[in-house]
Order: C-alpha cells, then structure tokens, then sequence
C-alpha cells in the first residue's frame, strides 16, 4: 500500500482508432508520471477503426501500462474478440449482459505494492441495447467485489445523463467513483458525491477531436443532411487524451479528490 495511505488511478475516456492509440503510446508513461497515477483504466470499445476491439489491438493496448480495459455496446464488432474475452481478464464487457455471454465484466486487480482494485463496467438501458437492468446488476457485483477491497471504479457505458447521474447517486458511498463513458463529449460536472463516491457523466475520448465523436466531420454532416448511409472513417486532426486523475483513501475506497484533464497528444 502506498506510503501515503492513497491511491491514484488515472481513468481514460474512450480509445478511438489509431490516433487515440498512437497518443497513448508516445504520453501514457509521461503522464503517469506526472499524476503519480498507481493504477490505470482506460475503455477500449472503439480502438479499432473506431468501432471495437479487435485481439491485436487489445494486446497492443494492453503491453502499455494500461491495468484494465473497459468497454461497451461495441465491444462484439469484431466476432473474434469472443474467444479472447473468456481468456483476457484484463478485458471487460458491461456485466449486464445476459449469462453465458462471453467474457466477464468485474475484476480485483493488483496494483504496485499488493493494493487490490476493483473495476466493474455496466452498460446503459436507455437509447441502448435491450439489457438487464444495470443498478441490480452493480449490486450482485458489488456483493463480490466488496469482499476483496474497498477500491472500486465503475464505467457506465451509457447514453442517457439521467441514468448515468442516477447510478452515481445509487452506488454513492459504495464505489469509488462512477465514470460515464459512450459519448466521446467530456462533461464539466466532476464532483465527489456526499458519500465519498467521485462521479463525472462522461470522461470524453482518447483521440481526433477535430471531429465528430471521432469520426470525420464531412462524413457525419453528410449523413445527417441525407440520411444516407456513410462511411465512418476515423479522423486524424487535433488529438487528445481526456480523462480524470482520482485520489482514493486506500483503506475505505472513498475518494478525496477528482481531478478532469484534457492533455495533448504531443
């Protein structure tokens, strides 16, 4: 445990295409060290082409010091990634998905010196996929997860602010923080909530913001202007790394701090 009875964990908003990877290749190390960050999350669904995670690129991800990789609705893109979530734990899909789906979606993972951490990832019902309901969901999880730390991190993957606000006032006092993911767009609310839970709607996106969501300006207006369909290309211009550097109290999992950045990819 650290000396200083805290732990950081440097959470990162989606991973968009190779621009988002290229950036945290050449900053990740850089800005670990500059947040003393002992723990990194970051999600994943979008790091290949911009829409899911293939194999490759999740191992690629994850030889960087990135502990865990979350996801979301587009995590099942790329049909292959089946197989390699029943064998990478380091890789999460949203924990409410029906059972025997692939994969799993919670972890305890170790950070440096025996510090457990635990990430749980849920995906939203509202202008989403069907699926189980993800407050019932987070409180089987958290039964199991609570039994190993107090240090819980949760990415809701979700569309809707007022669901992703009310989980965070749900699980408030139980998690570390809920952290919502989905909408590329960082949100200006960080705050911790009265229980000691750190909660943000959305951490925005690791990758070209000189576009939309991610994805190039031309194409998105053209499809909106047509309502033809298009082509989604990644863009390339303006890249960046948004996220949030969190402060917990290692022995209660309550965070002390919440900290939003948006660094360059240079």
């Amino acid at each position: 445990m650290p000396s200083s009875e805290t732990v950081k964990i440097l959470v990162l908003g989606d991973i968009v295409g190779k621009p988002g990877r290229q950036a945290l290749a050449k900053r990740l190390g850089q800005l670990i060290e500059e947040s003393g960050a002992n723990f990194v999350v970051a999600n994943g669904e979008n790091a290949s082409g911009g829409l899911g995670i293939t194999p490759p690129v999740a191992d690629e991800l994850l030889a960087l010091p990135i502990d865990v990789l979350t996801s979301g609705n587009h995590i099942w893109k790329h049909k292959e990634i089946r197989d390699y979530l029943d064998s990478q734990e380091r890789l999460l899909r949203p924990a409410n998905y029906p059972p025997r789906t692939p994969g799993r979606g919670a972890g305890v993972f170790e950070a440096p010196g025996g510090l457990k951490v635990g990430v749980l990832n849920l995906e939203g019902q509202l202008f989403m996929n069907p699926l189980p309901c993800p407050f019932r969901e987070a409180d089987r999880q958290l039964e199991v997860l609570r039994r190993e730390t107090p240090i819980i991190v949760v990415d809701f993957h979700a569309e809707a602010t007022s669901e992703k606000r009310s989980l965070g006032f749900y699980l408030d006092g139980r998690v570390t923080a809920v952290l919502g993911t989905h909408t590329h767009v960082p949100t200006a609310d960080a705050e911790i909530l009265a229980g000691g839970t750190a909660y943000l709607t959305d951490l925005g996106m690791t990758g070209p913001v000189d576009s939309v969501i991610g994805v190039r300006k031309e194409q998105a207006i053209a499809r909106f202007t047509t309502r033809l369909p298009t082509s989604h290309q990644v863009a390339r211009d303006n890249v960046q790394i948004q996220g949030v550097v969190l402060t917990a109290d290692a022995s209660c999992g309550k965070c002390t701090e919440i900290t939003r950045h948006t660094w360059p990819a240079d």
